[in-house]
């Protein structure tokens, strides 16, 4: 099945069935979303995979009493570093050095464009990093309609407080977004069979 027919598939589903997706099917996704694209391959951010039930339980009022957040297989919260130092961008050449078998001193002008684009303010990296968070969402949704799993994204949460229930603040972190991971309940889902409501090319493209 092409990625058209996959993304035509999937929808923000509204109401899950409590089933468990299979492990490698999980894997595949969480395997995908490591592949995704990111602003110098950085990756500013940690993503905690979430199937505990009493936490999720905690974390329902946070997300404004959404269902998919119980009912789901699991939940993937993602989060955006909250500084990007100096000693993490070292690290990321030191990966880069050890990935490609490349010298660390040959990676000097590399590392030197990561730390001139990134010397902005603590808010400004934060929000650069939550940027970089919507992108591992986007592959996210499309790697999902891959494997036909059933998603939710959610901004309609409490970041603060969901910082503060997953301690994130003390993990230089800060909430952005969260996945609810499962599948479909056809019967109470009133969107499962609504159109798929997107404006025409000639609306959404300027060819130029």
């Amino acid at each position: 099945m092409s990625i058209i027919n996959d993304l035509a598939w999937r929808y923000a589903a509204k109401r899950m069935n409590g089933n468990k997706v299979p492990t490698a099917k999980i894997e595949d996704l969480l395997e995908a979303i490591r592949l995704s694209a990111s602003g110098f391959g950085l990756q500013p951010y940690q993503i905690f995979v979430i199937e505990n039930p009493e936490l999720r339980a905690q974390i329902q009022p946070i997300a404004f009493g959404q269902p998919q957040v119980t009912e789901s297989s699991h939940l993937l919260v993602f989060a955006a570093w909250n500084e990007i130092t100096e000693e993490k961008i070292d690290s990321f050449i030191q990966l880069v050095s050890e990935t490609r078998n490349v010298p660390v001193a040959n990676l000097g002008d590399y590392r030197k464009a990561i730390s001139g684009m990134l010397n902005r303010t603590q808010e400004a990296q934060a929000n650069w990093a939550a940027r970089q968070v919507y992108l591992a969402m986007g592959t996210a949704l499309a790697a999902a309609a891959h494997f036909k799993i059933d998603t939710t994204p959610m901004e309609g949460f409490m970041p603060a407080k969901l910082d503060e229930l997953l301690d994130l603040s003390a993990k230089g972190l800060h909430s952005v977004l969260m996945l609810a991971v499962g599948e479909r309940d056809a019967a109470a889902d009133y969107m499962t069979n609504a159109a798929k409501v997107r404006y025409s090319k000639d609306q959404l493209f300027i060819r130029m």
